[in-house]
């Protein structure tokens, strides 16, 4: 399905992340940047081991919910890898949903700052976040 808003087109797509044509792929990633498994754990098999190093020496203290960090895209097609830290679903109540929302807006504002005209997302916090 293909959505234009205004400048921008939003394409849905169900099918493998890794493979998708973009600029950046978001990574559903956990606090620790420690991959995992999941989307988390295909990006990383998908892109190879140098991209734990890379998180591991830029970002030792891991990425707090609602943020987003950038790492190169290692064998992946795409030039960054953009790992967005989504909130554990615990009833709504607890700002899951603000949380949310700022991990997206932290992907798209790094994806401006690096001049990226395509940046794939997959459904952040759901799987094992329980998101809904």
């Amino acid at each position: 399905m293909l959505v234009k808003l205004g400048l921008c087109q939003l394409e849905l797509v169900q099918g493998d992340i890794t493979k998708q044509q973009a600029d950046a792929i978001v990574n559903a990633a956990n606090g620790e940047l420690a991959g995992g498994g999941g989307v988390d754990g295909a990006i990383h098999k998908a892109a190879g081991p140098g991209i734990l190093q890379e998180t591991a020496r830029l970002f030792p203290a891991g990425c707090p919910t609602g943020s987003a960090v950038v790492t190169s895209a290692g064998q992946l097609s795409a030039r960054w890898i953009f790992h967005a830290v989504g909130p554990v679903w615990q009833g709504g109540r607890n700002g899951e949903p603000e949380q949310l929302a700022s991990a997206c807006r932290s992907c798209l504002f790094h994806a401006k700052e690096l001049g990226c005209s395509s940046i794939a997302f997959p459904a952040l916090s759901t799987g094992a976040f329980g998101y809904p």
